[in-house]
């Protein structure tokens, strides 16, 4: 019933920028506390970034400054614009989504999309 799926994943140079969306059905997005992280080959799946309301979201220092989450809770839909990419940023992303309030830890969180690829080559 409760489905979530990104998109936006992609290859992209040293220093571009990519935006991916996840897109959440079965439950109205605004009841939603929602997260990005990532996973690296090899590594934890480690938090990106958090939106739990319009004033209270949250980054990971590694891409504090670079990277932003929004949300248009009209459309379902949460966004991660990505700034300023490393080869460090390279890993799976994945949305995910909880009914109560979460924070940083991907066990907090109930619902998962199926990841998408974002490559940076150094």
């Amino acid at each position: 019933q409760v489905q979530l799926v990104e998109s936006g994943g992609g290859l992209v140079e040293v220093g571009g920028s990519l935006s991916l969306s996840c897109v959440v059905s079965g439950r109205t997005l605004s009841t939603y506390r929602t997260a990005w992280f990532r996973q690296a080959p090899g590594k934890e799946r480690d938090f990106v970034a958090g939106s739990w309301s319009p004033i209270d979201t949250f980054y990971a220092d590694s891409v504090k400054g670079r990277f932003t989450i929004s949300r248009d809770n009209a459309k379902n839909t949460v966004y991660l614009q990505m700034n300023s990419l490393t080869p460090e940023d390279t890993a799976v992303y994945y949305c995910a989504a909880s009914e109560r309030r979460s924070g940083r830890k991907a066990s907090e969180y109930d619902y998962w999309g199926q990841g998408t690829q974002v490559t940076v080559p150094s």
